[in-house]
């Protein structure tokens, strides 16, 4: 007996589709405060697997006492870092009399400015000003409120995620059982193709990145310290985190350092320059960095990875940001290895180069 299968209008299949994805926008919103630490704690159990194992299979370690172990050390790294930086910002804080001063003195020239260009009087600049800072301050008790809530839940963010991650690597083996049972016998050769390559590719991303993000770090302090520049390793610290975030964090670094800059320098010209220092290290980074060091583990095309960028901000904000590189590189690992997914990730990876009749001609011959 012939089975027929039947062929549905594209029309259907895009509906379907459209609706898939607005179901699968909608879950990932209303599921944020589960699936985010989650997937935080995947990412971080895959880079603490290899030193997990060496805890395991050279020390001898219990397993789950080599997952705590190794869940503590990366604790204690964030810690450290987090602690530098925080006793950075506590020494800006005494800086700030002087950005007050350098704000007014601004103000005036621009007052100034104003008035001679636009015709627009002083006092009715301050009349505007005044309203502003009016409806600031009616709100400053709500601010304050949404300040210490956000606070709050970045701190059980940090604690759920720790937990969940020490959970990963200590039922790593359970984990990878499961999802070869979930799956049909035909397909386990792909599944477990799918897990071996996600598992060595969000490895060296992420070590990758982080050896990116080293390395600016390292070079924007020492080029901020050649300036002269007031806080140049708290500013070479925020350049090399915010550069984390593709394409935007550059520019969210770009305003702080200025401003942090403008507050405490002498002279506008060392603003300026800061400005253009990290003009500088962002192409030196876009352009070498980022292809040797992250480009060579993740290969998604710059449409696709600003696309990413963008929606996981409006889905999940700054935590969607710096997952949405990983997210998008698993999803072209799985669609590049499944028969009905394979056009998504052809759009999502790199446009090949298309040989040309004498190459393809040597590549017959070789």
């Amino acid at each position: 007996m012939q089975v027929v299968t039947k062929e549905y209008p594209f029309y259907l299949k895009l509906a379907c589709i459209l609706l898939s994805i607005i179901a699968l926008c909608y879950i990932a919103i209303y599921t944020k405060e589960l699936l985010s630490p989650l997937i935080f704690s995947c990412l971080f159990s895959m880079v603490l697997m290899p030193l997990a194992n060496f805890f395991e299979k050279k020390l001898r370690f219990h397993h789950g006492l080599a997952a705590m172990v190794s869940v503590l050390l990366l604790l204690s790294l964030i810690i450290l870092v987090l602690y530098f930086i925080g006793s950075q910002v506590s020494n800006l804080a005494d800086d700030w009399p002087q950005f007050q001063n350098q704000l007014n003195a601004t103000v005036q020239k621009t007052q100034v400015y104003v008035q001679s260009t636009l015709h627009i009087k002083a006092s009715k600049q301050l009349d505007y000003i005044h309203q502003a800072t009016a409806k600031l301050l009616s709100s400053s008790t709500i601010f304050a409120a949404a300040t210490l809530l956000s606070l709050s839940s970045i701190f059980l963010f940090l604690i759920f995620t720790f937990i969940y991650t020490f959970f990963f690597l200590l039922y790593r083996k359970l984990i990878k059982r499961f999802l070869l049972a979930v799956f049909k016998d035909e397909n386990k050769l792909v599944v477990t193709d799918v897990i071996e390559n996600v598992q060595s590719m969000i490895r060296k991303y992420i070590i990758g990145l982080f050896s990116e993000m080293a390395i600016v770090a390292i070079v924007a302090c020492l080029a901020f310290w050649a300036l002269g520049v007031k806080y140049a390793i708290l500013l070479g610290l925020i350049t090399g985190i915010f550069n984390i975030i593709p394409y935007l964090g550059i520019f969210l670094a770009m305003i702080i350092s200025v401003l942090i800059t403008f507050a405490t320098a002498t002279i506008l010209s060392k603003t300026l320059l800061v400005f253009i220092t990290i003009v500088i290290i962002h192409l030196i980074d876009s352009n070498i960095l980022l292809p040797v060091i992250v480009g060579s583990k993740v290969r998604i095309n710059a449409l696709i990875t600003i696309l990413g960028v963008v929606i996981g901000e409006l889905i999940w904000g700054i935590s969607g940001m710096f997952l949405s590189i990983p997210v998008m590189a698993v999803l072209k690992i799985i669609f590049d290895r499944v028969e009905s997914f394979k056009p998504w990730g052809m759009i999502m990876g790199e446009e090949k180069h298309e040989l040309k009749p004498f190459e393809k001609r040597m590549l017959k011959k070789t």
